[in-house]
């Protein structure tokens, strides 16, 4: 057969989707933002409470006043949510880093011809690294009103566990794209 010049679709998807999947969780896991607890009784009525999975964080709205390194005086820290997302969310992030660069090996524009078994093997390295954030992104968010809280407040979703969501989403359909790369690789054979 001859050779295309050409990088395949599926490949240029994945190299996309992936790094702005891991840019995603990245923020996601370290910013200090996936729940926010606000109208605590007893507290000025602007105070917002920002709780990640490594920091706690509050916020005077009016004055932008905001202190991180809150105490944990809830036992926040010690939920099982939390602490598997703390174990889970940075092995996602070292197994994305991983597959992008099998990714990048395989896909390997300089080349004639891209590695299809490389670029496939980048799509199932990438796959469980979304799968790795997505299950403590969507079992926080399951838990999200269970975890505690000063009694009489109210809770809402912070943009650190929507960020990675949507990171997860991109790494899994990325990691599918490449894994689409085997089906050269065997037509090929």
């Amino acid at each position: 057969h001859l050779p295309s010049m050409r990088t395949p679709t599926a490949m240029i998807v994945g190299l996309v989707l992936c790094p702005c999947g891991l840019l995603l969780t990245f923020t996601g896991t370290l910013a200090p933002n996936w729940r926010q607890v606000s109208l605590v009784p007893d507290q000025p009525i602007d105070l917002v409470l920002e709780q990640g999975i490594w920091d706690m964080c509050r916020e005077q709205q009016s004055s932008h006043d905001r202190l991180c390194g809150q105490a944990d005086e809830l036992g926040y820290f010690e939920q099982m949510p939390v602490r598997v997302a703390q174990g889970l969310m940075p092995t996602s992030l070292v197994l994305t880093l991983l597959g992008l660069v099998v990714a990048a090996l395989g896909v390997r524009c300089w080349q004639k011809e891209p590695r299809h078994l490389l670029a496939g093997v980048a799509g199932l390295v990438l796959l469980p690294s979304g799968l790795l954030s997505l299950v403590p992104a969507s079992w926080y968010t399951h838990e999200l009103w269970a975890l505690p809280a000063p009694p009489g407040s109210t809770l809402v979703v912070g943009y650190s566990l929507v960020l990675s969501y949507l990171g997860s989403c991109l790494e899994i359909l990325g990691g599918l794209a490449l894994a689409l790369s085997f089906h050269h690789y065997c037509k090929e054979r």
